[in-house]
């Protein structure tokens, strides 16, 4: 049942909330200790509020900002009504109660049940979007493992292909444009280590991978610079004075390439056709004026953009005027 539906059938909570809500409360500890005895599901049935009052309870919770009380309210419906008209939008609440505790892990197993089981709801994209946010929230800073970022970077992408005109979609875009950015930080992270201990060819693999694979990121200027190191460095001046040209090209106001124009000046190497620095088109853009100077720019830092603060702090101001 959608969420409009419910709202056709919700059920009146004025008298007696509170007296159901502690009385679910009471069934919520009770199942916690239910290990400690021999006691099972079945010998508590007579005890579980009827599906509406944790419904309710569920969703008043959730606008109390009590989220572990709405998740527990909603799990509670889950496993003693599976065939309730009610399970649908209790997957959905609960997968973003438990977003909003940072437990992703439990919210995404709730959001892959509600989309294998309600493929088709009017929810699906909101669905497959806050699924998304569950694993950009869990990217790791760029010295660390980046299996979090694509698989981050996969869940977003799913949500601008399955609903490009979903107003999901755009959001979507812009942060897998930081996933791409994080993960180039990460080549540029391991290519200047490797430049470092002087291990070149690995080096320019790195360095060619951001700008061949990430070329719409912020790192492609230094890596254009690094790889005009690396050439001298293994004495190849003619692919160092063509990646030069390339980074005069396109990038002529960066410091980077002031940095490379120096460099062979140094050397001797600057050709009669070489450009000084910003001469020609500046095409260098403000993402990269803005670099750190170590080039690698934390992801998981910036504020949130207004859109994800809606996800996150107001998602129900669509679902409350569904529900209500």
């Amino acid at each position: 049942m959608s969420l409009r539906s419910i709202r056709n059938h919700s059920v009146d909570r004025s008298a007696g909330r509170h007296a159901a809500r502690y009385a679910s409360i009471a069934v919520i500890l009770s199942l916690a200790a239910c290990g400690g005895d021999k006691k099972t599901i079945n010998d508590l049935e007579s005890h579980v509020p009827p599906v509406e009052t944790l419904y309710n309870n569920g969703i008043d919770a959730l606008r109390d900002q009590r989220y572990a009380l709405s998740a527990a309210e909603f799990d509670v419906l889950q496993q003693n009504y599976p065939y309730s008209a009610y399970v649908a939008n209790a997957q959905l609440m609960g997968g973003y109660a438990y977003y909003l505790q940072d437990k992703y892990p439990e919210a995404v197993q709730q959001l892959d049940r509600f989309l294998e089981l309600h493929p088709t709801s009017p929810d699906a994209a909101y669905a497959f979007y806050l699924r998304a946010l569950c694993y950009y929230e869990q990217v790791a800073e760029v010295q660390r493992d980046q299996q979090g970022t694509i698989e981050a970077m996969n869940a977003l992408e799913e949500v601008i292909t399955r609903f490009p005109q979903s107003p999901y979609a755009r959001d979507a875009q812009l942060k897998v444009d930081l996933c791409r950015d994080h993960l180039a930080g990460k080549e540029m992270l391991v290519g200047r280590y490797y430049e470092q201990q002087r291990s070149y060819h690995s080096a320019v693999n790195r360095y060619q991978r951001v700008v061949q694979d990430f070329q719409t990121t912020n790192h492609v200027p230094e890596a254009l610079e690094r790889l005009v190191e690396v050439y001298l460095d293994l004495g190849l001046t003619d692919q160092a004075h063509r990646t030069a040209a390339v980074l005069s090209y396109n990038y002529p106001g960066s410091k980077w390439y002031r940095y490379a124009y120096d460099t062979l000046r140094s050397k001797h190497l600057l050709s009669a056709d070489t450009p000084a620095p910003h001469a020609g088109p500046d095409k260098v853009s403000a993402k990269s004026a803005d670099a750190d100077a170590d080039g690698a720019r934390p992801l998981a830092k910036a504020p949130p953009p207004p859109s994800e603060v809606r996800a996150r702090r107001g998602f129900f101001s669509r679902v409350w005027h569904s529900v209500f």
